[in-house]
């Protein structure tokens, strides 16, 4: 099964393209690390709890305010559900303090969704799925790209184009707040100029900076490409003899390996000329 790991930057249209994947004609089971990690924080959880016990003597609105509609522990009993504006003014941004927050935040969402992307993936594993999407934001800074068979990265060539669709889509949102969301993921441009060297059949990159019938017409042409890389015959060979398939995820993580070993050459070459 072939791993296809999409990602991008926040407001580039990641979730359109998430979308016509796993519509028809392709019909491709989608991982949503967002969606996941909304999951393993709901009250209740272990997540939650740890987020709570961290953040909460210094973020006072931490959680959903108390209200008619919302008892002081919560619709049922688990406790209120967080605050995400608020969170995310404590871990967004580029001071030291915000990035040290932001480390915390992460270092307690991102195992609780490892191991649900891992349980997802050996479930349709067993159901036979040529490929799956795994749909993570931060998938090079997460590791989730060793594991990625191709990279699709989407991206937009003008960061104020990011901006825009940002504030339009969370109003709520401060110019100062779109900045720092954009911030805190990286340039995406950075992240296409990485998935182009990770070669052809590797690394692909649809901008979205024109209509969706252009985007569309990117994403058709990738999955060809995909497909004739990773026919039908060799999903079931994988899938009937178990060691093949162990053999050739460990040949393509070996692989990635040696690929972002070159791209840590290539930054550093161009650091050096600088």
């Amino acid at each position: 099964m072939l791993f296809i790991g999409l990602t991008g930057s926040i407001a580039t249209g990641k979730s359109t393209v998430s979308s016509i994947l796993s519509s028809a004609p392709h019909s491709l089971p989608i991982i949503d690390a967002d969606i996941l990690a909304r999951k393993v924080v709901e009250p209740g959880t272990s997540g939650y709890n740890a987020i709570v016990k961290h953040f909460s003597p210094t973020t006072p609105d931490l959680l959903v305010p108390i209200s008619d509609k919302m008892p002081a522990d919560g619709i049922d009993g688990k406790g209120r559900p967080l605050n995400r504006p608020a969170l995310g003014r404590r871990v967004f941004g580029n001071s030291e303090e915000r990035k040290k927050d932001r480390g915390v935040l992460n270092g307690i969402v991102h195992p609780a969704v490892r191991r649900a992307v891992y349980k997802s993936i050996l479930r349709y594993y067993a159901r036979g799925y040529w490929a799956v999407v795994l749909d993570i934001p931060l998938l090079f800074e997460s590791g989730w790209d060793k594991l990625s068979g191709v990279i699709m990265v989407v991206a937009v060539k003008d960061p104020e184009v990011q901006m825009q669709r940002l504030m339009a889509r969370d109003r709520h949102l401060t110019r100062e707040d779109a900045q720092n969301r954009v911030l805190s993921q990286g340039d995406v441009r950075l992240k296409a100029r990485r998935a182009e060297a990770r070669g052809k059949g590797k690394g692909v990159v649809v901008w979205n900076d024109g209509t969706k019938e252009e985007l569309e017409a990117n994403i058709d042409t990738a999955l060809k490409e995909m497909r004739e890389g990773s026919p039908p015959w060799w999903n079931w060979v994988c899938l009937l003899f178990p060691p093949i398939g162990v053999a050739a995820g460990t040949w393509v993580y070996w692989q990635n390996i040696n690929i972002n070993k070159r791209w840590k050459e290539m930054e550093e070459a161009e650091k050096s000329k600088l």
